[in-house]
């Protein structure tokens, strides 16, 4: 097998072949580095290598739907004990921090069969849509390297975009699976809120917002790995009941009649561009040929509160973690980037009223959205505002740098997160991925599906949230658009 031959098929394509002893385990593992080397220079997607580990796992007898696949884990909260980890974070890569255990999903990835060589970018802690931390640098776009790839799950994104592995472990706390997948035009679905255990370390994070998954570049791998991966944990506080069927077994069954709502508009009145608009009415047109009903609707929810309140966990969250790290670890302010002071400066002045009002919302908004789909089947919305934006384009510009820094130095840096100031932050900080975080708060199973390049072959992807627990729904479907509109022949044009 060669590069090219390599690069044309899927996760249980490869796993097929190795099943088949038409190749190993480990001339699989010689491609895929292959392809990480030369790429690496332009992408920077992988940058904890796993390379000695890999070749004696290749070596082993491998069982599981995915024996013999090479594989990548995001660099955040996918440990492997043994092996060094950084979070994205200068602190962590400069002490060296080596973990301990094996996180429980990597666990169920190697149970799977995976063979995994390495770890991908990711912005410091996955607190930004975009792969830029200061620790690694820029995660570039695959389909243009002017662009970024997205966060928090940038570098899986441009790994299996670029063909360096068919499928990547990736994670989604308010959109970070399917904000890469719109950009680098891939698969992305985030399960249900306790679909996926985060032990042995945590119960859960957010509050069961954030989940973990993969990015892929067809249906049936990521059908396949939650197969292989959903299920109950003793650290979960927590678990979905297994559905009767078998996923990959759901998506040979093309969905009934759907009736679909969308919309086009920002929840947060921020402006969306023409790709966006166009990538909607593209969708549409599809689903109204496969049968389906499309009418344009949306949840009867307040966007820029539910913002608010995402951005209000989101702060608290992270400042309590970087915290807790300050006293773990031998590390100090000068390790953190400047936004994640900042953020963990505005979580820290979160009071416990205002954090229980936050809270109780959530509750509010899942009311709300079970009432919507007692009339729909599937809520349908862009996946992100644009294509990718331009590496540097999303930065905290140069002129605000020393007036947060004095801000710091003073304690005073909460000051900018009130009054009028908070719509100006949500809205900055949000304005390029509007519609992701409603199913994070809510729990919902969500996806981004590749049907739109534009003019300049950029793409941006459509997203479905669905009622709780119905990832068969979304697979479904996400089979018949990938069987109506094959995207995979798409990645033959990447010129890396």
């Amino acid at each position: 097998m060669n590069i090219i031959e390599y690069m044309q098929y899927d996760g249980l394509g490869l796993a097929g072949l190795v099943a088949k002893k038409q190749v190993t385990a480990q001339e699989l593992l010689k491609l895929a580095l292959s392809r990480r080397d030369a790429t690496h220079p332009k992408l920077n997607a992988v940058v904890i290598p796993m390379d000695d580990y890999a070749r004696q796992r290749a070596r082993s007898t491998l069982t599981g739907p995915f024996a013999g696949v090479p594989f990548l884990v995001k660099d955040l909260f996918q440990e492997y004990a043994g092996h060094a980890t950084s979070y994205g974070c200068e602190g962590f890569k400069r002490i060296g921090y080596i973990a301990d255990t094996n996180a429980e999903i990597v666990n169920r990835w190697n149970t799977a069969g995976i063979v995994t060589f390495g770890r991908t970018n990711t912005p410091e802690f996955g607190i930004k849509g975009i792969t830029e931390p200061d620790a690694w640098g820029a995660c570039k776009n695959p389909w243009n390297l002017k662009h970024n790839s997205g966060g928090s799950s940038g570098g899986s994104a441009s790994a299996v975009a670029a063909g360096i592995v068919p499928i990547a472990g990736a994670s989604d706390g308010g959109g970070s699976i399917r904000i890469p997948a719109s950009y680098c035009g891939l698969f992305g679905l985030k399960p249900s809120r306790g679909r996926i255990p985060w032990g042995p370390n945590m119960s859960e994070a957010m509050h069961g917002a954030a989940v973990q998954h993969v990015l892929s570049k067809t249906v049936r791998d990521s059908a396949a790995m939650l197969d292989a991966t959903h299920g109950e944990d003793h650290n979960a506080l927590f678990v979905i009941q297994r559905p009767n069927q078998r996923y990959l077994d759901a998506i040979q069954t093309p969905p009934k009649k759907l009736k679909i709502a969308f919309s086009y508009d920002s929840p947060i009145d921020t402006e969306i561009s023409k790709d966006a608009i166009q990538a909607m009415e593209q969708t549409v047109q599809l689903l109204q040929s496969l049968g389906h009903d499309v009418i344009e609707a949306r949840p009867a929810i307040d966007g820029m509160q539910l913002a608010k309140d995402f951005i209000t966990t989101w702060f608290s969250q992270f400042s309590f973690m970087l915290d807790e790290i300050k006293k773990q670890y031998p590390t100090q302010n000068g390790d953190f980037e400047l936004d994640s002071l900042t953020l963990a400066a505005f979580g820290a002045k979160t009071s416990a009223v205002e954090y229980i009002q936050n809270l109780s919302n959530w509750g509010i908004y899942v009311t709300q959205m079970n009432h919507f789909f007692d009339q729909y089947d599937l809520f349908l919305t862009p996946a992100t505002a644009s294509v990718a934006p331009k590496n540097g384009e999303i930065k905290t510009p140069a002129w605000q740098k020393p007036i947060l820094k004095a801000l710091l130095g003073m304690g005073q840096a909460h000051l900018l997160a009130r009054g009028k100031l908070v719509d100006q932050i949500v809205r900055e900080n949000l304005k390029w991925v509007p519609y992701t975080q409603l199913a994070n708060i809510t729990g919902l199973p969500a996806m981004s599906v590749p049907l739109y390049w534009n003019k300049n072959n950029l793409p941006l992807g459509s997203q479905f949230i669905a009622p709780f627990g119905r990832e068969d729904r979304l697979l479904q479907l996400a089979k018949q658009l990938e069987d109506a509109q094959p995207w995979f022949g798409q990645y033959s044009k990447i010129q890396i």
